[in-house]
């Protein structure tokens, strides 16, 4: 059976207003996130990464649904919500996704440095193979 008991899938049961929030997320994109967007196109595109996804009640940055991965760019604000993230990780986690981060600094200074332990940690996933 697709979906929960009542037959709605996760996708019918996110928020009425997800699909604008993401919208939203996505025009409003940080330099680093929109580099690194390029990034991943460009250099991991069978990862197939989809940006600013919806999962329950929050939206990740950077998802690839074949390698189960989620991949977050943080600010220098995320120091301050530890705690939020937790929870958001492990909820993540629970939907059976690992999730990799990275500061906004790490991705301007460092951007092949972030592709490789993207990389890798998609390699790791898939038993070795890249």
């Amino acid at each position: 059976m697709r979906g929960n008991a009542e037959g709605l899938t996760k996708r019918q049961l996110l928020p009425p207003d997800a699909v604008v929030r993401s919208r939203a997320l996505r025009r409003g994109a940080g330099e680093p996130e929109r580099l690194l967007w390029r990034a991943l196109r460009s250099v991991l595109p069978q990862a197939q990464f989809r940006r600013q996804v919806p999962f329950g009640p929050y939206h990740v940055d950077f998802c690839s649904h074949a390698a189960r991965l989620v991949v977050e760019v943080d600010g220098d604000d995320h120091a301050a919500k530890q705690q939020g993230d937790a929870v958001r990780t492990s909820f993540l986690h629970d939907e059976g996704y690992d999730v990799i981060r990275f500061g906004n600094a790490d991705v301007m200074a460092n951007l092949d440095g972030v592709l490789a332990a993207i990389a890798a940690r998609i390699a790791h996933k898939k038993g070795g193979r890249p």
